[in-house]
């Protein structure tokens, strides 16, 4: 998790890699930049949790390659997911799931 206005910001940079099954947590964010960084990313943005904890997919951007800058806000994020590349597809993860992060 990257609560920080630097931890956001430092994100995965300097990692060579995403290991399967990992991921960053950005509570509270809305967008991110690829700069620096090293590989490419499955990005999922989330809503604001209901009262059941769950958060619902606004945004899904699969695939992103390393280094093409920022990625426009997203309209209704509260927060976002960086996984290893082929997580979306694994998943079927789509806008409008409900997904919990904990």
């Amino acid at each position: 998790m990257a609560g920080s206005l630097l931890g956001k910001f430092m994100g995965l940079m300097g990692r060579r890699s995403l290991a399967a099954g990992a991921g960053m947590w950005l509570p509270d964010s809305n967008g991110i930049h690829m700069m620096f960084m090293r590989f490419p990313l499955d990005v999922v943005f989330v809503g604001r949790a209901t009262p059941s904890g769950e958060r619902p997919v606004v945004a899904v951007h699969a695939d992103l390659p390393a280094w093409t800058g920022l990625v426009p806000l997203v309209r209704g994020a509260h927060g976002v997911l960086e996984l290893p590349v082929g997580t979306i597809d694994r998943s079927g993860t789509q806008v409008g799931d409900l997904i919990r992060i904990g």
